[in-house]
């Protein structure tokens, strides 16, 4: 397909878009625009983008497919400026975020003068940020959930679909309501319940000096999501509010609930409460793609010798697969020690289970 997409925001997830349209429809051209103008010229030396944008308007003026890859705040303001560009009559405008009731809100204006708005939030992300962390395969297998109104034509949406054909998505068609309450749900709340047992172990340390390192196991692994953007958070809360006092609600009457059993000593119901979350949660998707980014760790059991890290590392440069991050758990002088190697992709993880074993006698395994 021929065509001029405009990506504003050369992030991590504009920068994938960008890279998974340009794989898919390589007759088509990719316009960047970035607030920080040294990440348009890096998008640009990357070739995550053929040209950048002299600005917005020239950008959007030029388009048929607007993709608006910023913070929803920004978001937002962005969708009220384009009031006063001239738009082509055919192009299609979405949007990358993870709220949808508000931004589709302020997109009524552009649909009131005939332009196409379709609400868009695709399910994947990963734990580096930038226009360097992007990925054409970002997106693969990952949901795409896309909200249009009533007043879009379906003609449209799948056109939308087409063009993003190349992120090999699987895309869902929700309401924004819908979407809100779902990303609420299994997103939005998650992020502030890590956040507060992080804010509590803070705490507690004031009064253990030992809360932070005894922390460092599990628990640093339950509460990664609490290492978030702070500022894409607040505004999410703040765009999702509705949805999420909801949440707070259910969530504190259910905490009272299992508060109620734990003080009876309740064995049963307490044994219950818990046998029907380990049900429920091992019978999730393993493979799917969700809100939250997918950690693909392996351990690996690394007697404790100067140079044994090195050698993993080694191994794993000389078959191209990245790391995306590495830590030692646990190291003690004349016993084996665990090192954790993390990756962006499950087949990387599995690439590298198959590497160490073909180099070394490790034993490593997943969790």
């Amino acid at each position: 397909m021929k065509g001029n997409i405009f990506v504003v925001g050369l992030g991590l997830i504009g920068g994938s878009l960008a890279l998974a349209i340009k794989k898919e429809h390589s007759e088509a051209t990719i316009i960047g625009f970035d607030v920080n103008e040294d990440e348009a010229k890096l998008a640009r030396s990357l070739k995550v983008i053929d040209e950048i944008a002299v600005s917005l308007e020239d950008g959007m003026e030029r388009a048929d497919v607007i993709i608006l890859a910023t913070p929803v705040m920004q978001t937002e303001n962005i969708l009220a400026d384009m009031l006063e560009f001239r738009l082509k009559e055919t192009v299609i405008v979405t949007d990358v975020g993870s709220t949808k009731q508000r931004i589709v809100k302020q997109a009524e204006r552009l649909l009131q003068r005939g332009i196409t708005f379709i609400g868009g939030h695709p399910m994947a992300g990963s734990h580096k940020s930038g226009v360097t962390a992007a990925r054409a395969h970002l997106f693969e297998n990952a949901f795409y959930v896309l909200t249009p109104t009533s007043e879009v034509p379906s003609d449209k949406v799948e056109r939308l679909q087409e063009w993003l054909k190349g992120t090999k998505a699987q895309f869902v068609i929700l309401s924004p309501r819908e979407h809100d309450r779902i990303t609420g749900v299994i997103s939005h709340f998650p992020h502030i319940i890590a956040a507060s047992l992080v804010h509590q172990a803070q705490q507690y340390e004031s009064e253990h000096a030992l809360v932070s390192r005894l922390a460092a196991g599990g628990f640093r692994d339950i509460t990664r999501i609490a290492s978030s953007n702070p500022e894409m958070w607040r505004d999410i809360f703040i765009h999702n509010k509705e949805e999420l006092l909801a949440l707070f609600d259910r969530w504190l009457s259910e905490m009272n609930m299992i508060r109620s059993l734990v003080e009876q000593e309740n064995s049963e119901k307490i044994y219950h409460y818990f046998l029907t979350a380990k049900q429920f949660r091992d019978g999730l998707p393993v493979r799917t793609k969700g809100a939250i980014p997918s950690f693909y760790d392996l351990y690996v059991d690394v007697p404790d010798y100067p140079g044994v890290i090195s050698e993993i590392t080694g191994y794993l440069a000389k078959e191209n697969i990245s790391i995306t991050n590495i830590r030692i758990i646990e190291t003690r002088e004349e016993i084996y020690g665990v090192l954790r190697l993390s990756f962006q992709s499950e087949e990387d993880r599995a690439k590298a289970k198959a590497c160490i074993k073909k180099h070394t006698n490790y034993e490593t395994y997943e969790v």
